[in-house]
């Protein structure tokens, strides 16, 4: 749930409720209102509130049921699937007004789902998942009512069929179990569903027509994000595409965007991650994957069944001498990189010839290894493996020159880039 941050900021709102907090004003003074919105399941509807500025508090729960225990447990089994008096997933938002009015709280609710759409949301079927709205005021229903027809007017123009959103007085809230508020912070690897229409209140500009062409050629990593604020989206980007430096350009588009390509996986969840070769869908995840996921499933889109892909993630080795070791020992001056991250590792100035038919090097380039122990095969060694992508790149030995290490690397896992190239 989301608290008010009492906290002096350059932001007004925040240095408005420092003050309000100093001086132990009542909440009802910054004018805050309650309403709740139901819109499918509520994991995700939660999340979408509390990124609204203005909103005090998001709280799963349960309302407008009869004769049924408001619990997760009895509103999900198969005898209320379609029972008429069942509980409906919903989110009690609380909202300053002074900083988010009831209609741009409205406008997010109707552009974050599909309201024509009668108990279901996508794949999620039966009556907990209708769409509904309960109002705390009279002043709320006249605005709900006026969004409704405005909203209506918008969906039948592009085809839409009648919202099908209850509109009632609140008669009871119950506040969800424990292990449902915050779930997606509580959940990190999983999705935003993401079931709305696309029709927006207010046009924006229009985004420019997206040219696919390049995507039909060679091979691409597509990722199918969100319109809106999508958390699972931003923690892909922070953990795994931010240090992404990869030869397979990555490219995002929105799931409306993917006109001429041939994507087998839905697209309503983000963040999507899809792998297309030729603009052809290869192999594809709904959901977050972590950066160990992500550089596996790469792995087998760029590798495929090669002596570099076991070298990588089954911890092989490469033949003595092998073709990429004779290319590599003596490249001109430049750097070593992640075959998959393209993540820098080693430097030419670090490489020496250790006549072991292995790439040898005294040191990584700082913070780009790290090391485990490997006691397989009845030796007592130390892996090394790449810190971005976490695969296998060989081991570390105490008999480098001049009592210094040496870093006995496979060659097959590695890319060069040569200096003058370095941007």
């Amino acid at each position: 749930m989301k608290k008010i941050i009492l906290s002096l900021c350059i932001c007004v709102s925040s240095f408005y409720a420092g003050l309000l907090a100093a001086s132990n004003i009542s909440e009802a003074t910054v004018h805050s209102e309650k309403i709740i919105l139901g819109s499918g399941c509520f994991w995700g509807a939660e999340k979408g509130y509390e990124s609204l500025p203005g909103v005090i508090d998001a709280v799963s729960g349960y309302a407008d049921g009869k004769g049924v225990r408001a619990s997760y447990r009895e509103i999900t089994k198969l005898k209320n699937k379609f029972n008429n008096n069942n509980h409906a997933e919903v989110v009690e938002v609380t909202y300053n007004k002074n900083v988010i009015s009831t209609e741009e709280l409205l406008m997010h609710y109707f552009e974050s789902h599909d309201p024509t759409q009668v108990n279901r949301q996508g794949n999620d079927i039966g009556t907990q998942y209708r769409s509904i709205i309960l109002y705390t005021t009279q002043e709320q229903k006249k605005i709900i009512d006026k969004m409704l027809d405005v909203y209506q007017d918008l969906l039948s123009a592009a085809g839409y069929g009648p919202i099908a959103t209850s509109v009632k007085p609140i008669e009871k809230f119950y506040k969800a179990e424990k292990y449902h508020q915050d779930y997606i912070a509580k959940n990190p690897n999983g999705y935003c569903p993401d079931h709305s229409t696309g029709i927006k209140f207010i046009k924006r500009n229009e985004m420019p027509k997206i040219d696919n062409s390049q995507l039909l050629n060679g091979k691409h990593i597509l990722v199918i994000e969100a319109e809106g604020y999508c958390p699972y989206c931003e923690k892909f980007n922070t953990d795994v595409v931010k240090s992404y430096l990869g030869t397979i350009p990555l490219v995002y588009r929105l799931a409306s965007q993917l006109e001429g390509l041939q994507i087998k996986s839905p697209t309503w969840a983000t963040p999507t991650i899809i792998f297309i070769e030729k603009g052809e869908e290869v192999f594809g995840h709904q959901g977050y994957l972590s950066p160990k996921e992500f550089y596996q499933a790469l792995g087998y889109f760029k590798l495929g069944d090669t002596e570099a892909y076991k070298v990588a993630f089954q911890q092989g080795t490469d033949a003595r001498f092998c073709k990429e070791y004779e290319i590599f020992k003596n490249t001109p001056d430049g750097i070593f990189i992640d075959k998959l991250s393209g993540a820098p590792l080693f430097d030419t100035k670090d490489r020496f010839n250790s006549s072991t038919g292995w790439l040898s090097f005294t040191a990584p380039i700082k913070g780009s290894v790290y090391t485990k122990p490997d006691n397989s095969y009845g030796m007592r060694r130390t892996e090394i493996r790449s810190v971005t992508s976490d695969i296998h790149l060989g081991h570390v030995f105490p008999d480098g020159p001049n009592g210094m290490p040496r870093y006995c690397i496979n060659a097959t896992v590695l890319e060069f880039k040569p200096r003058k190239d370095i941007g």
